[in-house]
């Protein structure tokens, strides 16, 4: 029996990585052998383009290219192959991430995403998508307070990551049985309640 893939979305700074960790451990609680993974990366060679990604300056339509080319790996690799064992791949982050970040971030024309992402993934999506949504500025205020050395995304502007979150907003409006919204300024308990819920009527029919 085909497995579940479940990936997280959201604007940096929104607390995917905590809810990742804890739906995994929450899932194999329940019985369920999984796979968790993250985009860019994923693959050896997903990694090697994740560093490049992240830190190095480049054109967006090569930005765009090395998401999917490095989206492409994960997919033959790990997660079309894990899901046809059986097992559940939660993943940070997936091709919502590049109409977000490429298409409203930056401005590359949604249609070009469009052909990269039936080429790569020919009609392949998520069985469910969970975007944690928050203000901007509080998202900009948790990077802040981590200490951590900003990467080439999170340096980004308060307009950018806007545009990113308003283009994660009408993805959820455009396709609501898919993609999920969660509330992340609220407690962690709060949000934890709340995507067992969600996993528990969209995963376990």
């Amino acid at each position: 029996m085909r497995g579940k893939f479940i990936t997280l979305e959201g604007i940096d700074g929104a607390g995917k990585s905590t809810h990742h960790a804890w739906l995994v451990d929450y899932l194999r609680q329940r019985g369920k052998a999984v796979l968790a993974t993250r985009e860019p990366g994923g693959t050896p060679l997903g990694e090697k383009l994740r560093a490049l990604l992240l830190a190095e300056p480049m054109h967006l339509e090569t930005e765009a290219l090395l998401m999917f080319a490095a989206r492409r790996e994960h997919l033959d690799k790990l997660i079309l192959p894990a899901l046809a064992e059986g097992k559940w791949v939660v993943s940070d982050r997936f091709s919502d991430a590049s109409h977000a970040y490429q298409g409203g971030g930056r401005g590359l024309a949604p249609e070009k995403l469009t052909v990269l992402e039936n080429w790569v993934q020919a009609g392949f999506q998520p069985d469910l998508t969970l975007v944690f949504d928050l203000p901007v500025e509080t998202a900009r205020q948790r990077l802040a307070k981590t200490g951590a050395a900003p990467d080439r995304f999170e340096q980004e502007t308060r307009d950018f990551f806007e545009r990113v979150r308003q283009t994660y907003l009408a993805r959820a409006k455009a396709e609501p049985d898919r993609i999920k919204i969660i509330d992340a300024t609220e407690s962690l308990e709060s949000i934890k309640e709340k995507l067992e819920e969600v996993v528990l009527i969209n995963c376990f029919k």
